[in-house]
């Protein structure tokens, strides 16, 4: 029995800790349109091409990250498209940028590998 109870106790708090609370789920939301602004930068605007990727990439690896934890896929979408109407358009804004990196880094474990593994499947 104690066995059960451990092994039960053992399940729910990895269960609770794998959950994105509604302040994580909109601010990595409001990143991806950060993210998606960045790469759909309008012409003239200054930027590093390896932003470009790293934007991109993060995004891939904060929707695997929510589908994992449970959010359905729908109302993932559904919060990238508001996030994206958001910033689309918007300047390359550095420190917001480098502040959604920051967020998804402690957000998703082993944020900065994810991303980075990505960024190396992109071509």
């Amino acid at each position: 029995m104690k066995k059960l109870i451990f092994v039960l106790s053992c399940f729910f708090f990895t269960t609770a800790s794998a959950e994105m609370n509604n302040k994580d789920k909109t601010q990595a939301l409001d990143c991806v349109g950060i993210y998606m602004a960045n790469y759909f930068l309008p012409s003239g605007e200054k930027f590093e091409y390896g932003m470009k990727e790293k934007s991109i990439s993060t995004v891939k690896v904060l929707k695997t990250y929510a589908l994992e934890i449970g959010i359905p896929e729908q109302e993932w979408d559904e919060g990238v498209n508001k996030a994206v109407d958001k910033h689309y358009g918007s300047k390359y804004d550095q420190a917001k940028t480098e502040k959604c990196h920051s967020f998804v880094e402690a957000l998703v474990p082993n944020g900065a590998e994810r991303v980075k593994k990505v960024v190396q499947t992109l071509y």
